[in-house]
């Protein structure tokens, strides 16, 4: 509870976007209405969306791993960085994460996107600018490696998934979130940078 108590926008945010999915789980039209379409945002249509998009996510597994990665960082993070800081860097990444989809899909008109992946690689690597040295790993692979080496490892594998994956999922949502966390941390905290060399 104490961790809730100290992170409220963390908190607000999680509990937004878990009620929210689950709300969506059984209710098409609340899906079909939040989630984001390039092709008819790039035409004005539904705009809102690169934010309500990030509320809903495509099943229980999907929901469960976004969540899960933003529990482990997000409380942590708004400690570090300022409760209002907080929500800036969340909202501004994930409408920024979604712009290079909007433009790469804008002539798809059955692509379409959700979940909070975007914002949520924006959060873990906001973190791992205040906390290069600390040990990360992924489920599948437990074996934790410095975070700093987790980071690049991590933009070098969605650099490469967006240009030759066949799945579904937006690794370009991945992609610029990540870098929209750190440059708006840098813009946030000045200092980060010579924090993040210290730490060595």
């Amino acid at each position: 509870m104490e961790i809730f108590m100290a992170s409220p926008v963390a908190s607000i945010i999680f509990a937004i976007t878990l009620a929210t999915s689950l709300w969506a789980f059984s209710n098409e039209n609340i899906y079909a209405n939040f989630i984001l379409n390039p092709y008819g945002v790039s035409r004005g249509q539904r705009v809102y969306t690169v934010i309500t998009s990030g509320l809903i996510h495509k099943d229980w597994n999907h929901l469960f791993f976004n969540m899960l990665s933003y529990y482990f960082f997000a409380f942590q993070l708004e400690m570090l960085l300022g409760h209002w800081q907080f929500a800036l860097l969340y909202v501004v990444s994930l409408i920024l994460s979604d712009l290079p989809s909007i433009q790469k899909h804008k002539e798809d008109i059955w692509y379409n996107s959700l979940g909070a992946s975007g914002a949520i690689s924006a959060v873990i690597f906001s973190f791992i600018m205040f906390s290069p040295t600390s040990q990360m790993g992924l489920i599948f692979i437990p074996i934790p490696i410095p975070a700093w080496i987790f980071g690049i490892l991590y933009l070098v594998y969605c650099h490469f998934a967006s240009k030759h994956a066949r799945d579904n999922v937006n690794h370009d949502a991945h992609l610029f979130g990540a870098l929209s966390g750190i440059i708006i941390t840098f813009a946030l905290h000045h200092n980060v940078i010579n924090e993040f060399i210290q730490k060595f």
